[in-house]
């Protein structure tokens, strides 16, 4: 059934038949509010995906791929209320919508109801290794949400830093993604290894383009003005390499842009897009993406998958995440 669009309405059925429509509906109508607001359904499919590659019976694995969206809805609404963000998908956030504290209660009550759909798989006997795993996803997931706020603060964060962050914080997810959809399948330990070496790998790929298309990309294709991270002060993957290969003189213009938020934002973005030009950072930013592309389809040729023609699928939604323009 490897078929990415039929897995997403799969899903998108599914969730629309087991809404949040009990009482109080000031804690509940904020989780449906939030699990409606669309987005690529990505994490739900990639359980979906996982779980194929081994059994034709997918939807059984419906619950997992719930509670994984569940979690990641879930950190978007506290990451919104930590970040003040107004909008979440173009539109209000939840937090903007109905109140902070509702935004805390209703994050809180999605976090546990992901255990109650973990428990409605019928695979008992993979009941504690699927709990062990998502809850190692959670507690990385947060411990990589916990170092991107610490870099904030921090002038001597390094690229290995870097990198185990965004490992924790955006690929720990897709990773788990994939082992929960294999796990539940009851797939072999080693098969369920290389699934999420795969996606630990293309999760950090996918966010070097994120890097990457956030300075360099094309503004019509991004749909958006390039820069944000440099008006942002973030230390992307980019601006930590400049760093580590900066002359003494391009290093002091990087501080110093990096030092505070009055300079004028054109010409910030200006002047540190062309010193990252001056280093060769948009060839080197591409470069080691493509070493955790690489890396990540090692793990994905060697797995025994009892349905093959899924692992094409994979391959095939991979590049379309890492190698996209938008």
């Amino acid at each position: 059934m490897a078929d990415i669009k039929k897995l997403q309405q799969l899903f998108l059925d599914y969730l629309e038949e087991n809404p949040w429509n009990q009482a109080p509906s000031g804690l509940y109508e904020p989780v449906n509010y939030i699990m409606q607001l669309g987005g690529k359904r990505l994490r739900p499919v990639l359980v979906l995906l996982a779980y194929d590659l081994f059994r034709d019976d997918v939807k059984k694995a419906l619950p997992v791929a719930m509670a994984v969206e569940i979690f990641h809805n879930f950190t978007l609404v506290h990451d919104d209320i930590m970040d003040a963000a107004p909008l979440r998908r173009g539109m209000p956030s939840v937090h903007t919508k109905y109140d902070i504290n509702t935004g805390i209660l209703s994050g809180d009550v999605m976090l546990i109801d992901c255990y109650e759909y973990l428990l409605k798989v019928n695979a008992s006997q993979r009941l504690k290794q699927l709990v062990s795993i998502f809850n190692k996803v959670a507690i990385k997931v947060c411990e990589g949400q916990q170092y991107d706020i610490d870099f904030e603060k921090r002038t001597d964060v390094t690229i290995e830093e870097y990198v185990e962050m965004i490992k924790r914080k955006t690929a720990t997810l897709i990773a788990g993604s994939l082992a929960l959809g294999a796990t539940t399948a009851e797939a072999p330990e080693e098969d369920i290894q290389h699934l999420s070496a795969f996606g630990e790998n293309i999760g950090i790929a996918f966010q070097m383009q994120d890097d990457y298309l956030d300075t360099f990309g094309d503004p019509q294709k991004v749909g958006k003005k390039t820069g944000g991270d440099i008006i942002q002060n973030k230390k992307t993957f980019l601006i930590l390499k400049a760093m580590a290969l900066a002359a003494p003189a391009q290093r002091r213009q990087l501080e110093t842009y990096f030092s505070g938020t009055h300079f004028d934002e054109t010409e910030k973005v200006e002047r540190l897009t062309l010193i990252l030009h001056q280093l060769n950072i948009p060839k080197l930013t591409l470069q080691i993406k493509q070493q955790y592309q690489d890396e990540a389809f090692r793990h994905l040729d060697a797995i025994h998958a009892a349905r093959p023609e899924g692992i094409a699928t994979l391959r095939e939604l991979s590049l379309s995440l890492i190698g996209r323009e938008a």
